[in-house]
């Protein structure tokens, strides 16, 4: 069984969805060029790609996609030594210590992470009011290396756009490779080495 897909760049919507000067993302990036501001020139190209993550994560839907188990993903700046950092969020099963036995549900009708669709969604207004729901999540914080990221532009006038697409092609192999691995262990659903 192959390894699921956690993190891709959408490049046929992008295409389908943008304009006779490029994709959807470049647009987006050439739209918001003054989020930039604050990187050109930088040595590290770690702020840059940190605002590009920003804005293809923000289109809707995003340029940059993710695993159905993954809530949120952030890329940022580590205000500790300047390195790339990722928080990412994924949607996990119920820790061994609750599945063993049921008798801390004390049949109150707990339920797990909704699903439509296969997606996990949030419990509703109308569901919160007539059953308890324990959502499990991990909270993934790690390094991104940085080596492959391409050099922040000098300024506007750079091609802009271009360098981010590379940056975000970047970012998403690296976090598929961190996490990808993850991600195919919970949806095999059995303990590792089993």
């Amino acid at each position: 069984m192959s390894e699921p897909r956690a993190f891709w760049l959408d490049e046929q919507f992008d295409r389908e969805h943008g304009t006779d000067t490029g994709g959807r993302y470049e647009a987006e990036v050439r739209r918001r060029i003054d989020d930039f501001a604050d990187t050109w020139g930088d040595i590290s190209p770690v702020e840059f790609a940190a605002t590009a993550w920003r804005v293809a994560t923000a289109l809707s839907p995003g340029f940059v996609r993710w695993h159905r188990r993954i809530v949120s993903a952030t890329c940022a700046r580590s205000p500790w030594d300047g390195s790339m950092v990722c928080a990412v969020t994924v949607v996990s099963r119920w820790p061994a210590e609750l599945t063993w036995t049921k008798q801390w549900q004390r049949d109150r009708g707990w339920r797990d992470w909704p699903q439509l669709f296969g997606q996990y969604t949030t419990p509703t207004e109308q569901d919160q009011t007539r059953s308890p729901h324990l959502r499990a999540m991990l909270q993934v914080e790690a390094p991104v290396p940085l080596d492959q990221l391409p050099p922040a532009p000098d300024g506007p006038d750079d091609d802009v756009a271009t360098t981010a697409r590379r940056a975000m092609v970047v970012l998403a192999r690296e976090l598929n490779d961190l996490l990808a691995p993850m991600i195919g262990q919970l949806d095999a659903g059995v303990p590792a080495g089993s």
